[in-house]
């Protein structure tokens, strides 16, 4: 089994990288780390850098996770490779663009791009964000996925992910003690379905509502409050048609041996013990 110690980067293609980055920093509240030709790179905590947004295909998403040393990420290619998983292993000048010592990217069943990675940088200089949004760190992706099921056993039999909670077929897989770091959403398409951020606390989620809807940002869910991980929170629509959360009270699951998931419905009191309706394809 492959250890996974932490989600952590996306990478998204866009046709427009002026707009993205306007939107990345002066309503999502991250701060541009460096620009590199056609990328621009966001830090949202310590890490150097956990978003990239890139001139490209706005389908064209990528997840990083990190593994603990280069034997693991060699090992974990060996293991992939044996499993039938084609891998490809990254260029100096991609691991120099990624600030990473080890790079190794596949496609998991469903086509999302996920890359391996050893030693990703961190900064020696805090966070500093662009607007008080209260960002406290990048936590977790929701992805697409075309079978839940068949999805579930690849994260969780060659990766060391374990459920937490289902809601209808999806599961929300945790690597750690967070309650998710990966959430699989049953849709026909590929890609990452929507990158969440922590905040400080409801505070931050309420004054974010306010702010986004004087901007004109479409608020696609919430203010609400899940019921499986306990968390508080605010989806609303991003550049290409991304969709971006705040949130804040994740639960932690301690006590794996006795831990068993809960079956939640597929429908929007699943999603919201408060009431909220979700106005998002892969959540109705």
């Amino acid at each position: 089994m492959i250890d996974l110690e932490d989600i952590t980067y996306v990478r998204l293609g866009t046709g427009n990288l002026a707009e993205a980055e306007r939107y990345a920093t002066e309503i999502l509240g991250l701060q541009v780390g460096r620009r590199e030709g056609n990328e621009v790179y966001f830090r949202s905590d310590n890490r150097e850098h956990t978003l990239c947004y890139f001139e490209g295909d706005p389908t064209d998403h990528t997840v990083a996770f990190e593994v603990a040393t280069q034997s693991a990420l060699d090992k974990a290619c060996a293991a992939l490779e044996e499993a039938g998983h084609a891998i490809t292993l990254g260029t100096v000048e991609e691991m120099e663009r990624r600030r990473v010592k080890g790079l190794a990217s596949l496609f998991d069943p469903n086509g999302n791009k996920v890359e391996l990675v050893v030693r990703p940088e961190v900064s020696g200089w805090r966070y500093f964000p662009s607007r008080d949004a209260g960002i406290t760190g990048f936590s977790h992706v929701g992805l697409c996925s075309s079978n839940p099921a068949r999805d579930e056993v690849f994260w969780t039999n060659i990766f060391n992910a374990r459920v937490s909670d289902y809601i209808g077929n999806s599961p929300l897989l945790r690597i750690d003690e967070v309650h998710h770091k990966i959430a699989l959403f049953p849709t026909q398409r590929k890609g990452v379905q929507h990158i969440n951020h922590q905040v400080a606390s409801i505070d931050d989620i309420m004054r974010s509502w306010y702010f986004l809807q004087d901007r004109q940002v479409r608020i696609q869910f919430g203010p609400g409050r899940h019921p499986t991980s306990g968390a508080m929170f605010l989806y609303f629509e991003g550049p290409d048609g991304m969709v971006y959360e705040y949130s804040t009270g994740v639960s932690h699951i301690t006590d794996e041996e006795n831990h068993r998931p809960r079956q939640f419905p597929a429908v929007p009191e699943g999603f919201c013990m408060w009431g909220a309706k979700p106005d998002i394809a892969e959540f109705k």
